[in-house]
C-alpha cells in the first residue's frame, strides 16, 4: 500500500481544521441571528438548567401527593359511580350521591387533595347535573370540605327588617351589613335577582386566602355573588347559593355559613351546623339558578337532621 508524504498529510489536516472552524464561524452566526439573547459561552449552563428543571417538574408531576398513596385513583371512583348506579334504584339518586362521597371523603372535614376533588367534580356533574369546580379561574377557597353554621338575614337596603324575609324570623337580621353592603339602594330597587341572591347566600372565608390582603380589589370583586354548589355531605341535599357575605369567624370552628333557608333546605329547621361540600358553579353564561337542586326524587329524610 503506498504511504502519502508526511507533508501531504498535514496540509490535508490543516486544511480540514480550517474548514471546520469557518463552518463552526458561520453556525454561530447564523444561531446568534436567530437566537440573539442566548451566548453559545454558556450553552453547557443553560443545559444544566434545563436538565435541572426537567428533573424538578418531573419529581412533582410523577411523585404522590403527601396523603394520597391510599386514596383510589379518579378512574376506579368513577367506575365505582357507574356500579352505583347499576344497583341503586333510580328512585334515589340521593342515596347514589351519598355512597359515592363518602367513598371520597377523610373522616373528618378538612382541605382535600387534588384527586379528591377532581373525583368530586365528576360526581356533581353525573348525578346531580351541575358542573362545579373546585378550582375556578384560578381561584380557591382554603377548604372545599367543611363545617357550615346557620347565619342571620343580611339588610338589603336601608330601612329592611327581618318581618319582610319571610317564614324564617328566628336567626333574626345581621346587626351590621354583608360584606358587600346594602343588595339594592332602596326597596324600590330591590330586583327579584337580588332578593333571591340574599335569599340563597352562603358565607365563605375570604378574609383568609393566603393572598387576599395583596390582591383584594380583584378577588373582593371577584368573590361577590360567586355562585357555589353546596352539598350536605350526610343526606346529599344540594343547592346553589350565592356567596355575599365573609365568615365565619375562625374561632367558631365553622368553615361556612348558610342563610336561613339555605340551612332549612340543607337539614331541616333543627339543622344549625353540619359537614358540606362547597364548590364554584363553572356557569359562564349565567344559566344555573339559584336555590334547591332538586336532582333527587326522594328525600332521604331519616338523614335529614344529621349533625356532628
Amino acid at each position: 500500500m503506498k504511504r502519502l508524504p508526511a507533508q501531504n498529510i498535514a496540509e490535508d489536516t490543516d486544511f480540514l481544521r480550517n474548514k471546520l472552524k469557518l463552518k463552526s464561524l458561520e453556525v454561530k452566526q447564523e444561531f446568534q441571528k436567530k437566537y440573539p439573547s442566548i451566548d453559545l459561552s454558556k450553552i453547557r449552563q443553560y443545559s444544566a438548567h434545563i436538565i435541572g428543571a426537567g428533573a424538578l417538574t418531573g419529581t412533582l408531576l410523577f411523585a404522590p401527593l403527601a396523603g394520597t398513596l391510599n386514596l383510589p385513583q379518579p378512574l376506579e371512583i368513577i367506575n365505582s359511580i357507574r356500579h352505583l348506579a347499576d344497583t341503586t334504584s333510580s328512585d334515589f339518586p340521593q342515596k347514589l350521591l351519598v355512597d359515592s362521597i363518602a367513598k371520597i371523603l377523610p373522616e373528618r372535614p378538612g382541605p382535600l387533595a387534588l384527586t379528591q376533588e377532581k373525583a368530586l367534580e365528576q360526581i356533581f356533574s353525573q348525578i346531580i347535573g351541575i358542573k362545579t369546580k373546585a378550582n375556578l379561574e384560578g381561584e380557591h377557597l382554603n377548604t372545599t370540605y367543611g363545617l357550615i353554621g346557620v347565619e342571620q338575614h343580611l339588610k338589603r337596603y336601608s330601612g329592611d327588617s327581618v318581618a319582610n324575609h319571610g317564614p324564617y324570623y328566628e336567626e333574626g337580621m345581621a346587626p351590621g351589613l354583608g360584606a358587600w353592603g346594602y343588595f339594592a339602594p332602596s326597596r324600590e330597587n330591590l330586583s327579584k335577582s337580588l332578593e333571591e341572591t340574599e335569599k340563597w347566600y352562603a358565607a365563605v372565608q375570604t378574609l383568609y386566602l393566603p393572598d387576599w390582603s395583596k390582591r383584594v380589589k380583584y378577588l373582593r370583586e371577584w368573590y361577590k355573588y360567586r355562585k357555589v354548589l353546596i352539598v350536605n355531605t350526610k343526606n346529599g341535599n344540594a343547592m346553589v347559593a350565592a356567596t355575599a357575605d365573609s365568615g365565619p369567624a375562625a374561632w367558631t370552628g365553622r368553615h361556612f355559613g348558610g342563610s336561613p333557608e339555605v340551612m332549612e333546605y340543607l337539614g331541616g329547621s333543627k339543622y344549625k351546623k353540619g359537614p358540606v361540600l362547597v364548590f364554584f358553579v363553572d356557569d359562564p353564561e349565567n344559566k344555573v339558578p339559584l336555590g334547591p337542586v332538586d336532582y333527587n326524587k326522594t328525600n332521604l329524610t331519616e338523614l335529614s337532621l344529621t349533625q356532628i
